[in-house]
């Protein structure tokens, strides 16, 4: 297996530089889509005067430093959505990550759970220290080690977030029972034309009236839910390290990522983009 071959050989083992390349394009593209509906739902005037965001990031940093932080904002997210489609396609691509990623960095200034920040930040950075990041959207296939290092540790981070992610889902009592999800999609028919933005959530009807209802015929079918995902999120990394399992998982773990998104779109597309996008990564 390719990537114990690395490890062994101290990341010297060659693989095919056109797997980040792929990876630098679904980057590019996936935190320009990011960025620019960022732009709505109050994002361009997070800073406006009188703002919660801004009395926050005064008690924070000061008056003088939260005035420097307002008056770079909008200034930055036009940079960013810029670097971020330049990076996508091939143009200057060192030098638009490095604008994409100080984009995202100054959302740890001001967001109050910044974890999809903290995941791109760290996928984004596997793409900094990759010695071929290709030019353009023309894809170099080949064998090299310019870009093992990059792609193990993206490999290590996807599976990271997986076995993690499984691992507190485990411990979650609430979770494994599937009382968190039946609550979930209960609260959520009973709120969503209450709710200020129902675009945010996208639960099909079906759902919602065949499952949302919270009686002990729905406890245990999220309850197989909840043991699904606890079961892909833990198989997914080795069957897709595998060549022969690694079509099957791509489908499971699209399937998978697609049910979260309709959870959450917009909080989970950054997410559920980039963390299929890496799936690239785990092909020699």
């Amino acid at each position: 297996m390719w990537f114990f071959d690395a490890l062994a050989s101290g990341f010297q083992h060659p693989t095919d530089p056109g797997r980040l390349q792929w990876f630098r394009i679904v980057f590019g593209t996936v935190c320009t889509l990011r960025f620019v509906l960022s732009l709505g739902q109050g994002g361009w005037d997070r800073f406006a005067a009188g703002s919660l965001t801004t009395h926050t990031a005064e008690l924070r940093f000061g008056p003088a430093r939260a005035r420097l932080l307002a008056d770079a904002y909008r200034p930055v997210l036009i940079t960013r959505i810029a670097a971020a489609f330049a990076l996508a396609l091939g143009l200057l691509p060192r030098l638009s990550l490095l604008l994409v990623l100080a984009g995202i960095a100054m959302e740890l200034l001001y967001l109050r759970s910044p974890n999809a920040v903290r995941y791109t930040l760290l996928t984004g950075a596997c793409l900094l220290v990759a010695g071929d990041l290709g030019h353009g959207l023309l894809i170099e296939h080949g064998s090299s080690t310019a870009n093992t290092w990059a792609q193990c540790l993206l490999v290590l981070i996807t599976t990271d977030i997986y076995w993690n992610s499984a691992w507190q889902k485990i411990r979650s009592p609430q979770f494994r029972s599937g009382l968190y999800l039946a609550q979930w999609i209960h609260v959520y028919g009973q709120v969503k034309d209450q709710l200020p933005y129902r675009r945010q959530h996208a639960v099909p009807g079906f759902v919602r009236r065949h499952m949302g209802n919270l009686t002990r015929r729905d406890i245990r079918l999220w309850r197989l839910v909840a043991a699904t995902a606890i079961t892909a999120e833990i198989a997914l990394p080795p069957a897709l390290l595998i060549p022969q399992t690694m079509p099957y998982a791509i489908a499971a773990g699209i399937a998978m990522h697609i049910a979260f998104t309709c959870l959450k779109p917009r909080q989970l597309l950054t997410f559920s983009g980039l963390t299929i996008g890496t799936y690239i990564s785990f092909a020699a």
